[in-house]
């Protein structure tokens, strides 16, 4: 079956990445005032907890079940709103659907194991506070909730129906978060812990309705057989697409390394610092990932989407699919370049003031302040990474992936070593799990970016990828380095803390000085290159 046009395709991978984009700012803006008043009601204890140890064992679920086969499907060329298709395709699309339905099947076992070993592991510190069992057991439902709306989830972004993703997850996220506040504001604080979970459950129950009430008529949770037509033209009888199949095996043994060099820094969080401590690194990461939530996750999303589709390796693109790809990519680097510029410029001199406005009183003393000052740049990384990671899945052969893999546990041993180092013996402490990160990140980067040059080396288009492409012009490098400065003499003027209400104002009207100067030197000296990028996505 032919694949969408790249052209198409972009243009609903754009319509996709501004409605997840919006439903990530309604979302967030709505959790973080909601969050504002929970982390109020609630002990950094309970948070670190939930926030932590809770979500580290709901995302190792869902990762481990469900992402390899996510990765895989992305790349199927199935288009399920086809009415023409022949017998063949019907038996293929079959094979493939049925692939569909592993995270399912993988994620009964991978459940109740986490949720045993998270149970029989746990501190005496974290299990005897109160309905403790009760809690993980209701997570551990919440997660199979969400992976029985995997099928129907993996089947509207194959049909590039994004909005019916965008409405399942806006409606889940509002419930999850008012039920988990209605709960903590009624009930005593023994019961904390199981508001958290039950908002979680009623998460993943309202996203498995959201998906049934488009594809209930037709949605299936198990395999259905399905005859074949092999070369000597007989029929045989099998349940899934055997290349499929075996990418997603290559895909799902891959993320457990990827998933502990992704969660590696809560998994050594919730072995190594007291709950107080995870409370304020939980909350840390929600300020400090803000951002990367709203803005690179849509993007990293449908970037895998569009390139998946767009670079098929079942198919031959056309020399416009290399090209448009290249713009695609080497523009968000761009743009995540400016973004690294931006906050290594304005954050540091006004973090202490923003932490704070921001944070409880009672988080002041736990690492929450030094955490945020490591995301300063642990989320450029982040968008840095997850872009070209995106590129490598939806490109990568499965020779590709056993390589990535090789690499990837070289680096979770390089990350063990440098955590610890830093946390322990360095005495960062959470704060040196974090540079970890940092550092993991900035070398999975370097291989994905390698990936990305040999990639079109070997499709005789390697000079239309180059790094020099993703930094701004040095005028503008150089309006952010004196920025960068006079900022920094700002907060060296008004440095006893908390400020006076004018001091406030005159240390941030410098801030707003400096960044119109810097967004006026981008203007002026990348004005060009803006309109040529507009250019590409008005044709889109």
């Amino acid at each position: 079956m032919a694949s969408p046009q790249p052209r198409s395709l972009l243009s609903a991978s754009l319509a996709s990445a501004s409605s997840l984009v919006l439903l990530q700012l309604f979302s967030r803006v709505f959790t973080f005032v909601l969050n504002q008043a929970l982390v109020r009601l609630v002990s950094p204890q309970i948070l670190g907890t939930a926030a932590i140890q809770f979500e580290l064992l709901l995302s190792t679920i869902l990762f481990l079940s469900r992402e390899g086969v996510r990765n895989a499907l992305l790349r199927s060329s199935t288009n399920q709103q086809d009415t023409s298709t022949s017998q063949k395709d019907v038996g293929k699309d079959i094979l493939v659907s049925n692939i569909s339905l592993l995270p399912v099947l993988l994620g009964i076992p991978i459940t109740v194991a986490s949720a045993s070993l998270y149970l029989n592991t746990s501190s005496s510190s974290t299990s005897s506070q109160p309905h403790f069992r009760l809690s993980v057991v209701i997570y551990a439902l919440a997660a199979f909730f969400e992976l029985l709306s995997e099928p129907l989830y993996i089947r509207a972004q194959n049909e590039l129906r994004f909005d019916i993703r965008v409405r399942a997850e806006g409606t889940a996220v509002a419930l999850k978060t008012f039920t988990a506040f209605i709960m903590l504001v009624t009930l005593s604080s023994d019961w904390a812990l199981v508001a958290f979970a039950v908002g979680q459950a009623v998460y993943g129950l309202a996203l498995l309705l959201s998906f049934l009430r488009v594809y209930g008529r037709t949605a299936r949770f198990w395999p259905k057989k399905a005859q074949i037509t092999v070369h000597d033209n007989s029929t045989k009888t099998q349940y899934f697409d055997d290349e499929l199949l075996h990418l997603s095996a290559a895909m799902t043994g891959q993320s457990v390394v990827k998933h502990f060099l992704t969660e590696g820094d809560k998994f050594l969080v919730s072995r190594l610092s007291p709950l107080a401590d995870q409370g304020g690194y939980a909350i840390a990461s929600n300020y400090g990932s803000l951002v990367a939530r709203i803005v690179f996750q849509p993007i990293e999303e449908t970037s895998r989407v569009f390139f998946s589709k767009t670079l098929s390796v079942s198919s031959t693109p056309p020399p416009e699919a290399f090209q448009m790809a290249s713009n695609i990519l080497l523009t968000l680097l761009l743009l995540f370049t400016h973004l690294l510029l931006l906050l290594v410029t304005f954050a540091p001199p006004y973090l202490r003031l923003a932490v704070s406005m921001l944070l409880p009183p009672r988080y002041l003393t736990t690492s929450a302040p030094k955490i945020l000052q490591t995301y300063v740049y642990y989320i450029p990384m982040m968008a840095f990474n997850g872009i070209l990671e995106a590129f490598f899945a939806s490109t990568a052969t499965s020779a590709d992936l056993r390589a990535q893999s090789r690499w990837m546990l070289v680096f979770s041993i390089g990350f063990v070593i440098a955590a610890v180092v830093l946390s322990q013996f360095l005495e960062l402490g959470d704060a040196g799990l974090v540079w970890a990160n940092i550092a993991n990140l900035t070398l999975r980067a370097i291989y994905a970016w390698t990936f990305v040059k040999r990639f079109f080396l070997q499709r005789e288009a390697g000079q239309i990828v180059s790094w020099t492409k993703a930094v701004p012009p040095l005028p503008v490098l150089v309006s952010f380095v004196l920025s960068a400065i006079t900022t920094r003499w700002s907060e060296s003027m008004y440095h006893n803390y908390p400020l006076s209400i004018r001091g406030q104002i005159n240390h941030i009207a410098v801030g707003v000085a400096c960044l119109a100067g810097c967004l006026t030197a981008c203007f002026i000296f990348e004005r060009k290159h803006m309109q040529q990028v507009f250019s590409v996505l008005r044709k889109a």
